[in-house]
């Protein structure tokens, strides 16, 4: 037998299954055995493996083992004369094992090799090729010294960025996400060292290889592309704690124990840890800032203006670091124990709360320390302006900036479908259904220039694989799905690493045309029924703040604004402010909301809100093929804030179109 494949899988079933569909393409001229190792998946993995995949070899283990003790499970059935360990989460062209395989032959001294490992987006994927972690190397890549400088020699050396990724060479280490082995090395270094539960030990497989005489080699003519990371979002490690550690324990098994080494590892996960923590509480951190700038900056403007009405002479000196510390302190722990500091969100409302909170305890406790009890009239002032400053800055951050507002893709995404048989048309009709996503444009992608400028069931073939860089420019497209039933996997390979850098997303479609798989998520396509959804619409806070709100804004339009309108002559068309602010009244009475969908579906199950004046209906287009499925994406987001960001780009729509 010529190649035994290895595959460890956990709970990545769509990938998994894109795998093998590449795997039998790619091993039509060769002899081959699949061993798949499941980790205990919970997805449906296993019952996929035995209805759709009977031939391959399933080891199902009851616990998690980790990827080096799952690997030796398979290693000891392996029967091939060369051995690959590959992860579930990539994609292999037809001409990857038998390139592989030429290699080994055509150069006995190469004991272990990988090929180029593409990320979806046709970038390489650095760790196919890098050095062992000693102590400079280390501090490098740690430091960021080698991400800084990536064409240097000096600092680069972890990932050899400084090498060209069209070249093969010898290398101290691979990717373990792709390491074939002639099977006599592996008979006389042994398997995987199960001390590393998950990284590192390809590090010191390919540092095993190296003692017993054999070389370790990055090749670069064939690719594989690969959707780093898929297992571990659905595990509950901490990724960036495992990898140090998995480096801290090659470097005292191989390396000797360095104390300089060990240092630098552990620094740079308390440092990694420390940044994420940031990064995860950045709004809190922002909030607890401004909170307490801005609380003294009322305080100082609450002291001015008790000054200027009375015979006062402000604080006295001695005690201004209290005075502009303790209750700005006293302030921010009320508003934490009240729940105002969230890390998803800026509160609004709770704040006000915890100002009200906040006077009534800062007013009792003067009661206790007399020496600071200065004025109740400054009190009363600085929590007067405390409602409107800490309550303003909220706002423009949530209006401006959109800061602790959930992101909303509202914006729909231009595909391209590379093919044009059956198979493509039926994945188009499929996208156009979906209610979960927006696609503004679908072109399609031919295998051949002939059919270029040709239109096949209401799409048109605007490219073919020779030009689809030009085409994504042109079009400005967002997504490029491939169709395995159609295309190749070395010409999607192919197309992938000539787009890099293009900021363009490449999807693979399953084989039975019912899911997406991209570099970030899995798309279902075939919807799933929308019965017993409950959408943000639907919730009674939300629905009573969206009564107040329409109540509130449209009192404020009918006593502003709607007198001038109704005596206005100039007819703007039944799409203009004049028209949207006749229908004001209606919202009063309870007939209409001042955002919502564009009409009442009395066939709709799902309860999505009263018919709006205005809407996403209206600021993304009015289309009516997308309507319904903006209808139903406001319905789950709706928000207040989301009302206003709609309100502000109808009101921005009509001054731009009059003008």
């Amino acid at each position: 037998m010529d190649l035994s494949i290895i595959i460890v899988n956990y709970n990545v079933k769509e990938f998994l299954q894109n795998l093998l569909h590449s795997i039998s393409k790619a091993t039509t001229n060769i002899s081959s055995e699949v061993i798949i190792v499941d980790n205990a998946s919970d997805d449906g993995s296993i019952e996929l493996l035995q209805e759709k995949f009977p031939l391959v070899k399933l080891i199902i283990n009851k616990e998690n083992l980790g990827f080096s003790k799952a690997n030796n499970v398979g290693l000891k059935l392996a029967k091939g004369k060369f051995i690959l360990l590959l992860n579930p989460d990539t994609i292999v062209q037809e001409d990857t094992f038998e390139k592989m395989i030429n290699f080994f032959n055509e150069n006995s001294e190469v004991g272990l090799a990988g090929c180029k490992i593409l990320n979806p987006d046709g970038t390489l994927q650095l760790a196919c090729r890098r050095s062992f972690p000693g102590p400079w190397t280390s501090f490098c890549k740690a430091s960021g010294l080698s991400t800084l400088f990536p064409n240097s020699r000096l600092f680069a050396r972890y990932n050899l960025t400084y090498l060209d990724e069209n070249k093969s060479y010898e290398v101290d280490a691979i990717s373990g996400s792709f390491m074939m082995i002639r099977s006599e090395v592996y008979e006389k270094i042994g398997g995987l060292d199960e001390i590393f539960f998950m990284y590192g030990e390809d590090l010191d497989w390919c540092y095993r290889v190296q003692k017993s005489g054999y070389k370790v080699y990055y090749y670069h003519s064939t690719q594989i592309i690969h959707y780093k990371g898929e297992s571990t979002k659905r595990s509950s490690f901490d990724e960036t704690k495992v990898f140090y550690e998995a480096m801290h324990l090659f470097v005292q098994k191989h390396l000797a124990s360095s104390f300089l080494v060990e240092i630098i590892l552990r620094t740079a996960i308390i440092m990694r840890k420390f940044i994420s923590f940031i990064a995860k509480k950045k709004l809190v951190f922002i909030s607890l800032f401004l909170d307490f700038i801005f609380f003294n900056i009322s305080l100082l403007i609450a002291e001015k203006t008790y000054e200027s009405f009375r015979d006062w002479r402000g604080f006295p000196d001695f005690s201004l670091s209290i005075v502009y510390t303790i209750p700005a302190l006293l302030q921010i722990t009320t508003s934490a124990f009240l729940g105002v500091y969230k890390k998803e969100h800026i509160g609004v409302l709770k704040n006000i709360g915890a100002i009200i909170a906040g006077f009534f305890i800062l007013s009792s406790i003067t009661y206790f320390f007399k020496d600071f009890a200065y004025s109740r009239g400054v009190i009363i002032i600085l929590y007067i302006t405390l409602l409107i400053v800490l309550s303003l800055w909220r706002i423009v951050l949530k209006m401006i900036y959109r800061m602790g507002v959930p992101a909303l893709e509202l914006s729909a995404s231009k595909a391209l479908i590379v093919g044009s048989n059956h198979s493509a048309l039926e994945l188009a009709n499929k996208l156009k259904s979906k209610t979960s996503s927006l696609y503004s444009y679908i072109g399609l992608i031919s295998l051949s220039r002939k059919e270029i400028n040709q239109e096949i069931n209401g799409l048109t073939v605007v490219g073919s694989i020779e030009n689809i860089k030009k085409v994504i420019h042109e079009h400005k497209i967002n997504e490029v799905i491939f169709s395995s039933d159609e295309l190749s996997y070395n010409s999607m390979m192919q197309i992938v690493s000539q787009c890099q850098n293009e900021n363009v997303e490449f999807k693979l479609v399953g084989g039975d045309l019912d899911f997406l798989v991209g570099k970030s998520s899995v798309n279902l396509l075939n919807e799933v029924p929308l019965i017993g959804i409950s959408y943000n619409i639907s919730q009674p806070v939300n629905r009573f703040l969206k009564k107040m709100f329409d109540l509130i804004v449209s009192m404020f339009l009918v006593m502003f604004f709607f007198p001038l309108i109704i005596f206005s002559k100039r007819n703007q068309g039944a799409y203009s402010l004049k028209a949207l602010i006749q229908q004001v009244p209606q919202v009063l009475i309870g007939k209409k909301s001042l955002v919502g969908p564009k009409s009442l579906k009395f066939d709709s199950i799902l309860y999505l809100g009263k018919p709006g004046i205005t809407g996403l209906w209206l600021t993304e287009g009015d289309n009516e093929e997308n309507n319904e499925k903006l209808d139903i994406f406001y319905a789950k987001n709706q928000n207040i804030w989301l009302d206003l960001e709609i309100l502000g780009k109808t009101i921005s729509r009509f001054l731009i179109k009059r003008k």
